[in-house]
This record gives structure tokens, sequence and C-alpha cells, in this order.
């Protein structure tokens, strides 16, 4: 009976082709993830806070992943001080009359148009959401290290809205820490509130404003005390 046969050159040349193959896919293996990284990296220095927003916001599954990021931040020790409330629909109105009513009480020689500005935008704005901070005041860890791991949390989370294609904004103020107003985003004491999250789809194209140049902001230590170029003058 025949028996089929392969030559040796054919071997030696799909050996050869075989490791082309190879050292392509591995070349792919290299750049592809580096240039993903980079085209990541692009994309958060993109991101810029605006309030100018509009329906639809996130909801769902899609909120729920948002938020999911904030759950990724530094949190040291566990102590997971992150408490989100969302209020969006027709309970804005109701919240807003909130917010104003806590101005009334903490900052009672507020002008009338700064009221009316506050109640438009927690009235109008597609989506509020509140940054609470269960703190622990005698707790393991630190009251600064529960804070900064809120503030991470609002950062990771302002990144995953970029992210989905949505915009948003971080608000503060003094009524933000009137104990009424706590109490009914479920914030009792020593809870307190970091702000608010604005959230909703920009209505335009978002430009970043002008930033300021990493090398006033950082530096190298060699041995001896170092300054930085955002001190000087």
């Amino acid at each position: 009976m025949p028996q089929n046969r392969v030559s040796v050159t054919s071997l030696q040349e799909f050996g050869q082709d075989s490791a082309s193959l190879l050292a392509d896919a591995a070349d792919r293996a290299i750049s592809e993830p580096m240039a993903h990284h980079h085209a990541s990296l692009e994309f958060l220095l993109s991101r810029a806070s605006t309030d100018n927003l509009v329906e639809p916001p996130p909801k769902g599954d899609q909120l729920r992943n948002i938020l999911s990021a904030a759950l990724r931040a530094p949190d040291h020790g566990r102590m997971r001080p992150w408490r989100y409330t969302v209020i969006k629909g027709k309970h804005r109105e109701a919240f807003a009359q909130v917010v104003l009513e806590a101005m009334d009480r903490q900052e009672p020689d507020a002008p009338a148009a700064k009221k009316a500005k506050r109640r438009d935008r927690f009235s109008s704005m597609p989506m509020i959401i509140a940054l609470g901070m269960h703190i622990e005041p005698d707790g393991k860890i630190s009251v600064i290290e529960q804070e900064m791991s809120v503030a991470a949390g609002a950062m990771n989370v302002l990144n995953a809205l970029h992210a989905e294609g949505f915009g948003g904004v971080w608000v503060t103020g003094a009524f933000s820490e009137d104990r009424a107003l706590l109490e009914t985003l479920g914030l009792k004491e020593p809870h307190r509130l970091a702000g608010f999250l604005f959230v909703g789809t920009p209505e335009k194209p978002v430009e970043g404003r002008k930033r300021a140049d990493v090398d006033d902001y950082m530096a190298i230590w060699k041995g001896e005390p170092v300054t930085f170029g955002a001190d000087a003058g």
C-alpha cells in the first residue's frame, strides 16, 4: 500500500511558517495591550467636570456598575465607608425643597438669587447622587483615611460615568452639613456627607479647561528636601 510522505523540506518550511506566526502573535500580544493601555490613559486624561447635563442619566444595571466602581477605591481596614443615595425623576423637586430648608438653617443670610439657583439645579439635574460617608470615629482606621476612601470612590464614579458616555460634577456647600438633611439621606450622627454628584448626559462635548503643568506638582526625591514649582512665588 502506498504511504503518505512529507518531505524534510516541507517540514522545515512548515516550521519556519509556524515560527513566523508565533512571532507575529507574540508581537501583537505585547503591542495590542500597550496600545489599549495608552488609549485608556488618554481617555482618563480627557475627563472634565460639567453641569451642562440633559436626560438621560444612567439607570438599572448600568448605574449599578458605575457605582460598583466606587467600591474599588482604596479602603484601608475594609471600613466600607461609601453610602450613595440616588435622587431622580419626580423626587428631585421634593429634595430641592429639603435643600432649601437646609440652606435657611445653615446659610440664613444667603441671597435669594443663590437660593433660587440652587433650587433650580437640584430640581432639574437628571440625577443627583448624595455622597454619604459612614464614618467610625473610634474605629481602627483614622477618620481622615475613611474620608479619603469616600473621595477616591467619588472620583471612580466620575471616571466610570465618563467611560459610559455620561458626565458629572461634584458639588458641596454649607447646607450639606445640616443634620435634618443628613438624616433624610440615612446619615445619622456621626455620619456625614461629602457633597453631591450631578449626573446626566453632556448636552455638548465637554471641553476640558487647560490643565496645570504636572511638572509643577511632582518632584523626584534624591536624598534632599524637595521643592515644587507650584509653591514658588
